[in-house]
This record gives structure tokens, sequence and C-alpha cells, in this order.
């Protein structure tokens, strides 16, 4: 009988090592970089510095210089010498470019300033980074034949808006400047282009609109824009995650200096880029001409003490609004949002 324990014991004891060894083997790989982890190794026989396997960004209508890095593929010959792939995602409002950041689903996103003010104070955790556009990319529209006038008689009236958006954020202080609150409109949460086929077909007396469909409704339809004022509107604003910003600030310069070459590129050759905008948003060139020759300024990507008075300046009546949580310090955030760093040093470069 103890012979046979002997033997077993044996076994086991050499299974035991066997299994130990498998573990320290499936370890060291697992370590090693690998397309699999998220990142590599920058280069061989040095000290590894993490990259990402892949950058992901949005391209929106509304930001006409992320159509013309899409196209050009800039971002992709650059970013494929460390063998990073770019991915790209249609985002169709600042809502959505912010809910895929909040998700991870995208790393950087355009939204209006303000956008993400409201979001940065509900903790979504994003830095605003670099400016694509100065626009005057909404106002408040509607029919022909309407009525309406002025801002003061949407009081009981049917408001298409896209909640939390600059539209949306534009109709709050359009009717604060004249006494009026959120709850004295019916707000009817529409993305945008539905919000501009609602009125085109009647379900509301009024739209919050947003290029490049506001310019759409004005050209095919007649709508009227019966409110505008640039100064209630904040910039275009390229926001990128804090955690992979954090993680890979080299990346976040490569994408900078790709969009500053795509918006000089955009600004030397206005044709192209009307050409650019027209093929990837199926516009007219009539719509594309009043969108980027008459409402979009493009001639500056700074970020800095302008922009953060622009949006400060919407705090207190997204306040009033509820949008924003009353016992927040807007200065703070704007301060935790803004990060002029990259731009600079691309700048600098």
């Amino acid at each position: 009988m103890s012979k046979w324990f002997a033997i077993a014991r044996r076994r086991l004891l050499l299974f035991f090592i066997s299994g130990l060894f498998l573990a320290v083997l499936v370890n060291a790989c697992t370590n090693s970089a690998s397309p699999g982890t998220g990142t590599t190794a920058a280069s061989a026989g040095s000290s590894p510095t993490a990259v990402p396997t892949v950058v992901r960004l949005d391209y929106a209508y509304y930001n006409p210089v992320s159509l013309v890095l899409k196209e050009k593929g800039w971002l992709e010959e650059d970013l494929a010498k460390t063998n990073i792939k770019v991915e790209w995602v249609l985002s169709q409002g600042s809502n959505k470019a912010l809910e895929f950041l909040n998700g991870s689903s995208i790393d950087f996103g355009s939204t209006s300033g303000a956008s993400a003010l409201i979001a940065k104070a509900n903790g979504n955790p994003i830095k605003s980074i670099y400016v694509y556009s100065k626009p005057e990319w909404t106002a408040l529209v509607t029919t022909a034949n309407s009525s309406i006038q002025k801002v003061a008689d949407l009081k009981g009236k049917k408001v298409a808006a896209t909640r939390g958006t600059d539209p949306f954020i534009f109709l709050l202080r359009a009717l604060d400047q004249v006494g009026l609150t959120a709850k004295d409109v019916e707000i009817v949460p529409l993305p945008h282009a539905d919000g501009k086929a609602a009125l085109e077909k009647g379900d509301v007396d009024a739209w919050a609109g947003l290029d490049p469909f506001m310019a759409q409704t004005e050209v095919e339809k007649a709508s009227k824009l019966f409110f505008r004022n640039p100064k209630l509107i904040s910039q275009g604003f390229l926001n990128v995650r804090e955690a992979f910003a954090k993680q890979y600030p080299e990346q976040v310069s490569q994408v900078l200096t790709a969009y500053e070459k795509a918006r000089k590129w955009a600004i030397a050759n206005p044709s192209e880029l009307k050409q650019v905008v027209i093929k990837a948003s199926k516009l007219t060139e009539a719509v594309a001409t009043k969108q980027l020759e008459e409402r979009t300024d493009i001639s500056n990507s700074s970020i800095g003490d302008e922009q953060k008075a622009v949006i400060s300046a919407a705090g207190d009546v997204l306040k009033k609004s509820g949008v924003i949580e009353n016992s927040v310090d807007v200065i703070t955030v704007v301060n935790n949002l803004i990060d002029p760093q990259y731009v600079a040093k691309v700048a600098k470069s």
C-alpha cells in the first residue's frame, strides 16, 4: 500500500510542477505586447511606450473640417507609421457625440462648447482641446407663412429642439432674454433632421435649427430664421476622453496636427471644401454655399480664455432651466474642461 502511495505522491508533485511552469509561461506571453492588448510597443530594443491599436473619431456635417480629414486620409497615413488604425463614427449632433465619448465608443468628438459644458458638469470625463469652427449654425426657424415674428410669440407654441445641443441652449437663452422659460413653450425633443421635417410638415410651430439642415429648409422651403444672435452661440469644440489624453498624449498631438492640416487646406481651397461637404452630406450646392460661405468661420483653432467666456455666459441660464444643478460652480467646470496645452504644442511645432 505504501508503494502505491509513494507513486501517487510523485505523480501529483510532477503534475503540480508542470502546472506551475505552464502558468508562468502563459503569464509571460500575456504581458508581452500584442494586438489583442489594446497597446503595442513603440520600438523594439528601447523602453516600450504604449500606443493605442486604434484611434476613433467622429465626423459630423456641422464640422466641415472633420469631413475634409476623413476624405483626405491624412491621419490614417500618419498613424499607420506606428501601426495604429483609424475608425470613423458619424455624430448626428453634440448630444450623440457626447454619448459616444461617455461610453468610450469614440476617443475624439465634435460638439458645441455649451454642450461640452453641460456634459462636463454632469460628470462626462472629457477635455475640450481644439476649435474646429466659429459658426452661426443655429437660429430659431419657422415656416414661410407663419405668424411668428419674434421670440415672445413662441409662448404656448410647440418648438422642436434636440436636447443637450447648442440649438437647444440657444432656444433657452433666447427665451430668457424676453422673460420666458422652457415651461412657457412645449419643447418637442427631436433629432435635428426630424425637427426640420416636423416644422415643414406643420407638426411644430418652430424649430431650434442646426446647419446644414437649417440652410436646407431656408433654400428649399423658404423657411424663416426669425431670431438670430451669434453672441448666444458657442463655438465648435473638439473634445477628447480624459483617459485617452492622459494615456496617449502623443496621439492627441497627432490628431490635432492632422486637424490643422485639414483646416488650413479648407481655408486655402474653399471650392474644394464645398465639394467635400456636398459629397459627404448629400447637400445641394446652394445649401452648402449658405452654410459655408455665410455662416462658418474656420480661421481660428486655438482654445482658451475667449471660449471660456463664451460658454460661461450660458451657465446662469442653464442653471435656471435645471439643465445644470444650481450647486455647480460653472467657472470651475469650465476651467477643468478647456485644456489649451495640446493645440499650443501643435502650433509651436
